[in-house]
């Protein structure tokens, strides 16, 4: 079978026999692709160094039977060296690497929306002008929009009554209007819904302004509604360290999510 070309986001890796590694890589055209990249763990390695997560590369495969196998690696963008040095940051692009692999669907399956998204969300990350923990939860938002998981907004997830309504319901699919609020449904801070709203437009002049309280809350509603469409937490989630400016504590508002959820 033909060599074919793709440009990648180096999403994890693990080892293989003594000298080899599976990399799992987030595709422009060709969408979640497992490949074997064998002797890179061997320090006379080619390429080795330009597998390791976090990367942004052009690389050349060889069609497998189960997986394909690496020949070829260029460095586009290596995002890596301004990542790892900090834990907030590290974590942060860690839980956006598992979210892009658990919303890309089945191997081979495109999803260039997603590749683009992940490959800017490790950028502005690595380029340390914006506070990480926003830079997740935006990602997360626009991620879930692809997926068909979008949270209703600025409508009743039911009735699509034109809001702001109050009331959120993960199980429900978003803001609830009085009428269509289910029980355990959360009433968040004023500003809250808002800011999801911010945050999935990108509108950052608005953002860099609300206070910590309400970034907390919206955090805690974002990774409820994700986790809720997974049916299964993200390991990497609870480590995000949040910056002093919006954090009082070093995890998820879970006070917000087990309402929610």
């Amino acid at each position: 079978m033909r060599l074919y070309r793709d440009e990648a986001v180096v999403v994890r890796q693990h080892k293989l026999g003594e000298a080899d590694r599976i990399v799992t890589l987030l595709t422009r055209q060709h969408g979640l692709v497992r490949a074997v990249a064998k002797g890179v763990r061997r320090t006379k390695s080619r390429f080795g160094a330009r597998l390791e997560p976090f990367a942004y590369i052009d690389v050349q495969l060889h069609p497998g039977r189960t997986l394909d196998v690496v020949t070829q690696v260029t460095t586009v963008e290596a995002f890596a060296a301004d990542i790892i040095d900090d834990y907030g940051r590290y974590t942060t692009a860690c839980a956006i690497l598992e979210t892009a692999e658990r919303l890309a669907g089945e191997e081979r399956a495109p999803a260039p929306k997603l590749h683009s998204l992940t490959a800017s969300a490790l950028r502005a990350i690595a380029a340390k002008q914006r506070p990480h923990e926003l830079i997740l939860d935006a990602y997360l938002l626009r991620a879930m929009g692809f997926a068909g998981w979008a949270p209703a907004l600025d409508e009743c997830a039911r009735c699509a009554t034109p809001g702001p309504h109050r009331a959120f319901h993960v199980a429900a699919g978003g803001a609830v209007c009085v009428h269509c609020r289910p029980p355990g449904s959360s009433t968040p801070a004023a500003g809250v819904l808002d800011l999801l709203v911010a945050l999935l437009k990108g509108e950052w002049a608005y953002i860099d302004g609300v206070p910590g309280n309400v970034r907390r809350q919206a955090s805690g509603l974002i990774a409820a509604h994700l986790q809720w469409h997974l049916e299964r937490q993200l390991r990497t989630l609870p480590l995000i360290e949040r910056t002093a400016e919006t954090a009082t504590v070093n995890r998820v508002d879970t006070a917000v999510v087990d309402r929610v959820g």
